[in-house]
């Protein structure tokens, strides 16, 4: 398991080491907010087109090939800008790392599926997701230290060796696990299995989860500094949030197989939870970034491991990638969904009503869980 964790720690390590430091230290390509946007928007572009075709090629051959070929090439991509430095080789190198990781991400998530029984998967997911968010956490610190030291090119040199460092250790550690059999799926058996609750419920719960981490890291420094906070303060925040939702992943998923919490329930206290978070982002100060901080970083901390589990348990074996591939596409939906609905209700009223509209959503989310049918989430239970 440790290299599908340091294949998680990886994608998130690349996204956000590079995204938060490419604006500070990169004049000669970054020259415009327009030029900046569409690097940033690369990486993740490349995910939302390329994860579920991954993950159906992950079923297809195995997902330790799909896992080791896109580590290697994540390697090579880095190395590109290493030794051309240069503004075009960072966006070939950006588009390089974002379908990379479409490949060794969701080859990663179904892995720690096939890998362990249903029993254990809740543990599984909150640990691989601890170790996405720790890179979610050091990507913008660490990243900013090692283009501070020796510029981009630094960074892209580490990226570069830690991809193929986790190709090797994959490769040495990882087991194969072949694929199975399966019947021949049509398009409209696909968008039957996609449009099943048993799937869109975990999956929006994630989406929504998703959305609302990545409003608190864009906004809330924002709250901050109308009230008047410095950068110290409204970045200490934001490491609150992502410290939070690292931390509560592997409690949760301990709690799933232990039979303390279901799906259905943890999913529900976590959308509650975060709901309670975009809320209390409408209160003045500190107070309000802080309890802001906390509370979607618990609410997200709960939902992610519980929703994968609840998404590898209703899923055919054979099928575990295609499903961790859609699973992704819609939390990278959320992850820029959620700040473009924000910024929109933000533009037209104010900022408290951009909160209150994503928080409503998550409450809304919250009440369909508790009130759904039985087939809305699979209510796994440690049996299972």
């Amino acid at each position: 398991m440790w290299p599908l964790y340091a294949a998680g720690f990886t994608t998130a390590f690349g996204a956000h080491g590079i995204a938060a430091n490419l604006g500070g230290f990169s004049d000669d390509a970054v020259t415009s907010l327009l030029v900046l946007g569409g690097l940033l928007a690369l990486y993740d572009g490349a995910e939302v087109v390329l994860k579920p075709v991954f993950g159906t090629l992950a079923d297809r051959i195995g997902a330790k090939p799909v896992l080791l070929g896109g580590l290697v090439a994540f390697s090579i991509a880095s190395a590109l800008y290493v030794v051309a430095d240069s503004p075009g080789w960072l966006w070939a190198a950006r588009l390089g790392q974002g379908a990379a990781a479409s490949a060794f991400s969701p080859s990663a998530s179904a892995l720690v599926a096939r890998l362990n029984p249903s029993a254990k998967r809740g543990r599984a997911f909150g640990s691989y997701g601890f170790y996405k968010s720790i890179g979610y956490t050091l990507g913008p610190l660490l990243g900013g230290l090692l283009v501070w030291a020796g510029g981009l090119r630094l960074l892209f040199t580490v990226l570069a060796v830690l991809g193929a460092a986790v190709a090797l250790w994959a490769a040495l550690a990882v087991p194969v696990v072949p694929p199975l059999p399966k019947q021949r799926q049509t398009l409209l058996d696909l968008a039957r299995r996609l449009a099943d609750p048993v799937f869109l419920g975990p999956t929006a719960a994630l989406a929504v989860a998703t959305a609302a981490l990545s409003v608190g890291v864009g906004f809330l420094p924002v709250s901050g500094a109308a009230a008047g906070l410095g950068t110290i303060a409204t970045g200490a925040a934001v490491s609150v949030l992502a410290a939070t939702a690292a931390v509560v992943q592997p409690y949760a998923g301990r709690a799933l197989d232990n039979g303390k919490v279901t799906t259905r329930t943890g999913l529900a206290a976590g959308l509650a939870l975060t709901a309670a978070g975009l809320a209390g982002a409408m209160l003045p100060g500190l107070t309000g970034v802080l309890l802001a901080a906390t509370l979607i970083g618990a609410g997200t901390g709960l939902i992610t491991p519980l929703g994968f589990a609840a998404l590898a348990t209703s899923t055919p074996e054979e099928r575990m990638g295609q499903t961790m591939g859609a699973a992704e596409l819609g939390r990278e939906l959320g992850d820029a969904g959620g700040p473009l609905l924000v910024a929109a209700v933000a533009t037209a009223a104010t900022l408290t009503y951009g909160f209150a509209a994503l928080a409503l959503l998550a409450a809304v989310g919250a009440g369909l869980a508790v009130v759904g049918r039985g087939g809305a989430m699979v209510d796994a239970g440690p049996t299972q």
